[in-house]
């Protein structure tokens, strides 16, 4: 076994690896970039190298100067994560020039599942079903246009060298085919250097079932049966679980046996993952699932996988790297009831998803599950932390598991209620929201639910007066602290000679809200709000909340409001700043402009499109008018930042 190794990446992968790493005895090397000094996985590592300025192309992906680093720090082998280096075939030869190991696959192996295209050819040869579509080298449009209409519409666009949906659009009518190419191609191209695409048939009712599976260097190959993740919004996973519900011991077998033979095709040793486009319109049935790619590493929802196997996949890696045989034999390995994860993003799920950034001023996990599940939360972050705008904007996975399906995902929608995330905006209440819709409680999931839904499950809900009144309890501050050194602050709402009151001005959603409170002689808080009235004790009652800088969080359940608390000089800041002007709802980079200085437009007209997190957002004109002033093409931008200004209209 290794006595130390590097980790060439960063947030809870690196953290996930370093804590199987200390408990095998082996000491761990984390790298980092400018925004990345302070992170929880450089502190949780044995030592930290610094490896660049922020951007993910001046450090995470500069192979030359982490390999500087492992040798520098006499690291034996080098673990990639996922993302970033980790199915890049040249790394891993520079690794093995420099003497040290990489932990994963071999270059051959990556570069055989590296493109889709070629993947799927090499799949058709081994006997493994493959769904219908084109995947040759020609890449002229009338080529991939001609391929599109024998395959028959619906077709997918997608990147050949892509993952994670970057890359890939759905194309209903052959009109429509032009511009979604050129679409995907541009995405392709910024997030993998390569514009290369494939054409598929799109599957209607399609599930996303994919299987671990497991080599070494031995000729060994097992399975560790199958996720599905098919829970998806804009082809990005949002829950998954195992095992895949409805599953039959019949399908199973087709899959395993498929998945295993893929793996041995190509020599693979190591962590991988199958996965597969199941056709659920008439359940699941042995002849309707084919290869979609390979995923030649760790898996973002492996935990799912080693919840009901018992199995950490992360040691498995190591001793596999290190030489030795799988630790366990194929009947070795069974199922253990059911899990689920759920990823926890900075996003704004009611604006389309949009990634966000902000610090964590408040940040709390549920310690415990409910009876008879166990809780599992994989991070990077602390509180306090900053999501940035140069990173995946994760900021952790939830993930139960119980005995029945039912009971890890109750044990799910309560972990989810019982988190406490303010600074930014947080998906919690979406996932919720996904977790109770009926349909997928009963596993009747397809790919293309999470969009049919979207409106539904995103709504975002309005706040009650109970709400506004702790919003307003905790911005007046109040409240009692019994653990306070000053007794003033011990016993808050006592006065001399009458009790205390006083006026808060709150702001939620651009709706300007006054409170009046008074402390009754009781200890209770009078709240008048909004033509009501609200009594609660000086705790602040059944509702948690947080105050950070400027704002107030309330936590309902899986939902959050966030109020900010009234400032004038700030109002009155940005009242002198106003004027008609388009701002950037998130940092990015301008990738293309489709309008100029001096064009009228229409509402609703594509003025700009923002690449953010390495995905396409168009910006549309919210309005007629002018255009006075518009950003050029290739400006990086952050949240605020004026895109469009208009015209002042004549009055």
């Amino acid at each position: 076994m290794f006595d130390k190794i590097l980790i060439a990446n960063r947030g809870e992968i690196a953290c996930r690896v370093i804590r199987t790493a200390r408990r095998m005895g082996v000491a761990t090397v984390a790298v980092h970039s400018d925004a990345d000094a302070g992170a929880l996985h450089v502190a949780m590592a044995d030592e930290a190298v610094h490896i660049g300025p922020s951007p993910v192309a001046e450090s995470y992906l500069v192979a030359d100067r982490i390999i500087a680093a492992a040798i520098e720090t006499g690291a034996q082998a080098i673990h990639p994560g996922y993302g970033f280096l980790s199915e890049n075939p040249g790394f891993v030869e520079q690794i093995e020039a420099a003497g040290l190991v990489f932990i994963g696959p071999s270059a051959r192996a990556i570069r055989a599942m590296g493109l889709k295209d070629a993947a799927k050819r090499l799949m058709e040869k081994a006997g493994v079903p493959v769904v219908p579509g084109y995947h040759g080298e020609g890449q002229e449009i009338v080529i991939l246009a001609s391929k599109a209409r024998e395959i028959g519409y619906p077709v997918l666009i997608k990147a050949r060298a892509g993952g994670g949906g970057k890359g890939m659009r759905r194309v209903d009518h052959a009109d429509d085919f032009a511009e979604a190419l050129a679409a995907a191609r541009r995405e392709a191209k910024a997030a993998f250097g390569d514009d290369r695409v494939l054409v598929e048939k799109y599957v209607e009712k399609p599930r996303h079932i994919e299987v671990q599976v497991f080599g070494d260097n031995h000729g060994n190959v097992v399975h560790l049966y199958e996720r599905d993740c098919s829970a998806q919004r804009r082809h990005q996973k949002v829950i998954e679980e195992a095992p895949a519900p409805g599953m039959t011991q019949e399908m199973r077998a087709a899959m395993t046996e498929a998945a295993v033979t893929a793996a041995k095709a190509i020599g693979y040793s190591g962590a991988g993952t199958i996965e597969f486009i199941v056709d659920a319109s008439d359940g699941l049935r042995p002849d309707r699932f084919w290869f979609m790619e390979m995923n030649t590493r760790l898996q973002v929802e492996h935990p799912v996988t080693e919840m009901v196997t018992g199995i950490d996949l992360v040691e498995w890696q190591l001793r596999v790297a290190a030489g030795e045989k799988l630790p366990a034999r194929q009947e070795d390995i069974g199922l253990d009831g059911h899990a689920f994860e759920a990823r926890l993003y900075a996003e704004d799920a009611a604006r389309g998803f949009l990634p966000a950034i902000g610090t964590l001023h408040h940040l709390r996990f549920p310690r415990e599950a409910a009876a008879g599940a166990a809780i599992r939360i994989e991070t990077g972050v602390r509180e306090g932390d900053a999501i940035s705008p140069f990173y995946d904007p994760m900021i952790a996975k939830l993930v139960t598991h119980a005995h029945t399906r039912e009971a890890a995902l109750a044990a799910l929608s309560e972990a989810l209620a019982r988190t406490e995330i303010a600074g930014s905006v947080v998906n919690t209440r979406f996932l919720a929201a996904l977790a109770a819709d009926p349909d997928f409680a009963a596993g009747n999931v397809d790919t293309g639910m999470i969009g049919r839904r979207q409106e539904a499950l995103t709504a975002p809900a309005a706040p009650t007066v109970g709400h506004v009144a702790a919003a307003a309890l905790a911005a007046a501050d109040v409240a009692a602290d019994p653990k306070a050194a000053d007794p003033w602050t011990a016993l808050a709402g006592y006065a001399h000679f009458q009790p205390v009151a006083r006026q808060v001005a709150l702001t939620h959603e651009g709706e300007e809200i006054r409170a009046r409170l008074a402390v009754a002689a009781n200890g209770n808080v009078r709240i008048d709000t909004q033509g009501a009235t609200a009594w609660l004790p000086l705790s602040g009652g059944r509702f948690a909340s947080a105050r950070w800088p400027g704002h107030v969080t309330v936590f309902a359940g899986a939902a959050s409001h966030t109020f900010a608390v009234h400032d004038p000089f700030a109002d009155a800041e940005a009242a002198a700043a106003g004027g008609d002007a388009l701002r950037a709802p998130m940092p990015g980079l301008v990738k293309l402009t489709r309008a100029a200085a001096g064009d009228t437009v229409a509402k609703g007209q594509a003025l700009l499109v923002l690449e953010a997190m390495k995905m396409e957002h168009t910006i549309a004109a919210p309005h007629d008018g002018e255009i006075e002033e518009i950003v050029p093409e290739g400006t990086q931008v952050t949240d605020g930042t004026v895109l469009v200004r208009f015209r002042e209209q004549a009055t």
